[in-house]
Formats: C-alpha cells, structure tokens, sequence
C-alpha cells in the first residue's frame, strides 16, 4: 500500500522495504507486542530517520503528512503587499 497524493508506502510487520526513494516516506508496522502503530520517517541511503517522536496511527499519520503538504505549497507563496518593516 502506498499514498500516491502524499507519496508513502507502507512497510507491514513480517515484510521488507526493497525500493525506497531518498527522502521518500515510510510508515513502519510496529509489533503487535510493541504496542501496535507505525513508525513515520524519511528513507535515506544507509539509514531511516523517524520523523514523528512516537508511534502513530495511520490516520494520524497521513493527517500529519496532509499538514506538512499544505504547509510546504504555502511557503511557495508570496504576497508583495507584505512589507517586512
């Protein structure tokens, strides 16, 4: 399973991640003995950096991964009647 707007995938417990894209997101499936959830974090060569400071549910995760994306089209914008001083 993956996120085609927000651009996840998915790894469940038992499976491996073969294809990651540096910088790409992944949630991890915790053990069910663990406390269950997914570890949210960014793929890069040689290493996984979790993103969000504890296990999240999916749905808070991809509701998380909504707000970084709206956040992110925002600072794309710019208002020339804003005046810095």
């Amino acid at each position: 399973m993956g996120g085609k707007e927000l651009k996840f995938q998915v790894v469940y417990r038992g499976e491996v991640l073969e294809n990651y894209q540096p910088g790409g997101w992944v949630f991890f499936q915790r053990p069910k003995e663990c406390g269950g959830g997914y570890w949210l974090g960014r793929t890069y060569d040689g290493v996984f950096i979790i993103e969000y400071e504890r296990p999240v549910s999916m749905h808070d995760g991809v509701v998380y991964l909504n707000s970084l994306n709206r956040i992110e089209a925002q600072s794309q914008e710019f208002d020339p009647n804003l005046s810095l001083f």
